[in-house]
């Protein structure tokens, strides 16, 4: 176990260096720079090479990059001479846009995209097995039927459709809803749950959707396997033979979807927070892309494949919980 554990630890220690790489490469080959556009339009050639030296543009790639790995675990000197910049560790560097630290700006949002996404994930995971379960255990019934044809309709549904439609029916029509604005839990429970429950929903819709119709599917095939036909020989009750012998198998690819799903989501839903207007990680990597800010968006990326490499890495040591078949 130990040894398994180390090994994934380095196997993610070199997924987030080779994203980090990817993502300064296509920078670097893209046209767009930003020192000109930092610069204006009435730009002289002293003031062009005065910003790019802020910007620690002014280095090589390969320095860049290793200055930028350095810096992310001791803190490093952004720009050189006099506009060098004190980083202190984690360093992401600074943005172009704002001036402030990308590491300062991640913890602000991070919050916000946290409290969005487990949310989320609880209600559809809720959802989803409770109906992907149900549907298994009564196949080829009118439930069954229903259940799916809901679950399909629900997945051909768009976020910003969902959002939009529910932001008109609970909040401008039967007013049962404020419009979202992020309350720190911490401040009031209450309502931080009331004003994220829309977009909450509006995210769960789609991915219990997927998830009901997954775990219908792995259900179902869990329940055909020979050792729970023992189970049912020996007279263990129904709900053991469900629960504990058959949901236990069936749950180990739920895992894994919900591994990647709430990794990604942990780094912002760009789309959903967007429309509801929250300050998440997703809103600031949208508003990045817009204007170019390439230290941020590198740090919300560097983010987002930490977030999903940490959560398929905790359920790869989940399954020998859920599932006794599986040991390392």
């Amino acid at each position: 176990m130990i040894l398994y554990l180390g090994r994934r630890l380095l196997g993610v220690l070199g997924v987030l260096v080779a994203v980090a790489a990817v993502t300064f490469l296509i920078f670097y080959v893209l046209p767009s720079d930003p020192a000109t556009a930092a610069c204006g339009k009435a730009c002289s050639t002293e003031r062009l090479t005065a910003i790019r030296a802020h910007m620690g543009l002014d280095q090589p790639l390969w320095r860049q990059f290793g200055d930028f790995l350095t810096g992310v675990f001791t803190g490093r000197t952004v720009g050189t001479g006099p506009y060098a910049l004190a980083c202190d560790f984690p360093c992401l560097g600074y943005s172009y846009e704002s001036s402030q630290p990308v590491w300062d700006l991640l913890v602000d949002r991070l919050p916000v995209s946290a409290s969005l996404a487990v949310g989320a994930a609880v209600i559809w995971l809720v959802l989803g097995l409770g109906a992907g379960v149900t549907a298994a255990l009564r196949k080829d019934t009118l439930t069954d039927r229903a259940l799916m044809v809901g679950a399909v309709a629900a997945a051909s549904l768009p976020v910003y459709f969902t959002s939009v439609m529910l932001i008109h029916g609970l909040i401008r029509v039967a007013g049962v809803l404020p419009y979202p604005t992020y309350v720190p839990f911490g401040t009031n429970p209450a309502a931080w749950a009331s004003n994220l429950l829309l977009p909450w929903l509006a995210l769960a819709v789609l991915y219990a959707a997927m998830y009901a119709r997954q775990s219908r599917s792995s259900m179902i095939e869990s329940m055909a396997e020979p050792y729970i036909r023992t189970a049912r020989a020996k007279g263990l009750p129904r709900r053991t033979v469900v629960v504990k012998h058959g949901l236990r198998a069936a749950v180990t690819p739920i895992l894994t979807l919900f591994g990647m799903d709430l990794g990604g989501l942990l780094a912002g839903a760009v789309i959903t927070e967007s429309i509801f207007g929250l300050p998440g990680v997703g809103r600031l990597f949208y508003g990045a892309l817009a204007t170019g800010d390439q230290p941020v968006i590198l740090g919300v990326t560097l983010l987002a494949a930490t977030f999903i490499v940490v959560a398929n890495l905790c359920v790869d040591l989940l399954y020998a919980v859920v599932d006794p078949r599986v040991r390392y």
